[in-house]
């Protein structure tokens, strides 16, 4: 979309054309199944998932038992779940090992490392306005 707009000079008039800069919608289909924010927080929202996300960054590299005792609060049927969720999303990678007792041990793919900025924003937001 353009727009003409005059150039007052005196003795002379000038027309110049400047393009106007359209506002990116958040969504334009609000919430819908192609909308990238609602796809964000559904794999990362509820209470417990950024959490997690936050502790392995932390570590790196993280055990179960661990990440039971980091998040305060967190049920062993929730973190179990979150787990779950997280690396069917691809957030978050298993690796057992064939140990007895088995141990395993998670860590973040690559394409939640690419997310841990934003929600560093997020956080600088929250101290910020909250």
């Amino acid at each position: 979309m353009y727009q003409v707009r005059s150039l007052y000079e005196p003795g002379k008039e000038k027309h110049t054309m400047s393009k106007i800069a359209k506002k990116e919608p958040l969504c334009e289909d609000i919430a819908g199944k192609g909308c990238g924010l609602k796809k964000v927080i559904d794999i990362v929202g509820g209470k417990w998932k950024i959490m997690i996300l936050c502790v392995i960054d932390n570590k790196e590299v993280v055990r179960y038992g661990e990440l039971n005792r980091a998040v305060a609060g967190i049920t062993n049927t929730m973190l179990a779940n979150s787990l779950k969720e997280l690396e069917a999303d691809g957030l978050v990678e298993r690796k057992q090992y064939d140990e007895m007792p088995v141990r395993v041990e998670y860590n973040l793919t690559e394409k939640a490392k690419s997310l841990i900025p934003i929600l560093l924003e997020l956080k600088k937001w929250g101290e910020d306005n909250l």
